[in-house]
């Protein structure tokens, strides 16, 4: 019986996982990986960017024919509309709605200099960009949770910008807003300040989203959630870019057995070690225990 959704256990392996250097899954690879994930339990699985990619396109098509899940449901990534253009115009747009999943994690920026260096454009169409986006997936009937990219060194740089960005995609209708440290910069001390100011500043509900370039994605990863966040993405074995995402094994692990939160199905955990193992047999990537 799949776990409560009072609280996420989601898993990006197959997208941000795969980034990591020396990793290149193919198609049956991630269906493997996806069963694994969902004999473990999580929550959710975010399968990849369909219409980015071939590959990724591939993968959606053959999951929603081979793959019979027992506990997780699929998510597709992708990113909110260009500017200065209509949602339904949107061509990667269209092929999240097309792919099949019931959920859709969209990436926006919340890093104010980012929108204007990268995307280009102003702030007030940054936040059009994500209200519209969100807007159009939920009138197809996709649940929609929003990855705010490099949150953290926005809300440093500027605070009321990046709640803004919260709020924004809350009132359209996003479940989750989970916050991402995406150059791995955080402490945990820090990171557990911010989530709690934004928490008590948003009635949305926050994930996390770390990186481990200080070595703290677990760290940051647990100091969120007891700062209030009912969300945590991470990867199998902490794999992903430069020095990894926070390991989903050990997050786990800490909130059943040290915090007593279950967030897993009943005894799923008994199976992690053998899981993580077999995870790294098919990347070819050892895990780190």
């Amino acid at each position: 019986m799949a776990i409560s959704d009072s609280f996420h256990i989601y898993d990006t392996t197959l997208r941000d996982g795969a980034q990591q250097e020396g990793l290149n899954l193919s198609v049956h690879d991630k269906l493997t990986i996806a069963r694994h994930l969902d004999d473990l339990g999580v929550g959710f699985i975010e399968g990849g960017w369909p219409g980015a990619n071939p590959k990724d396109t591939e993968f959606f098509k053959l999951a929603a024919k081979e793959l019979k899940l027992k506990n997780a449901t699929f998510v597709a990534f992708g990113a909110t509309r260009r500017a200065n253009s209509k949602a339904a115009d949107d061509a990667l747009l269209r092929a999240l709605a097309e792919s099949g999943a019931p959920v859709v994690t969209l990436v926006a920026k919340s890093h104010d200099r980012h929108v204007e260096l990268a995307l280009k454009t102003d702030l007030e169409e940054n936040l059009a960009m994500i209200k519209d986006s969100i807007k159009f997936l939920r009138q197809g009937g996709q649940r929609v949770f929003l990855d705010a990219e490099h949150f953290f060194d926005g809300y440093r740089a500027n605070p009321a910008y990046a709640l803004e960005v919260v709020r924004v995609a809350a009132e359209a209708g996003a479940d989750v807003i989970a916050l991402c440290d995406t150059n791995g910069g955080m402490l945990p001390d820090e990171l557990s300040d911010v989530v709690s100011k934004v928490i008590s500043d948003s009635s949305a509900r926050i994930g996390i989203h770390c990186h481990n370039d200080t070595g703290c994605a677990i760290a940051n990863s647990l100091a969120a959630v007891a700062a209030g966040a009912s969300h945590v993405q991470g990867t199998l074995n902490g794999y992903g870019e430069r020095t990894g995402n926070a390991d989903l094994i050990s997050i786990i692990a800490n909130l059943q057995l040290k915090k007593k939160q279950e967030v897993l199905p009943a005894g799923a955990l008994e199976e992690a070690f053998r899981i993580a193992h077999a995870v790294a047999e098919v990347t070819n990537v050892s895990p780190s225990a």
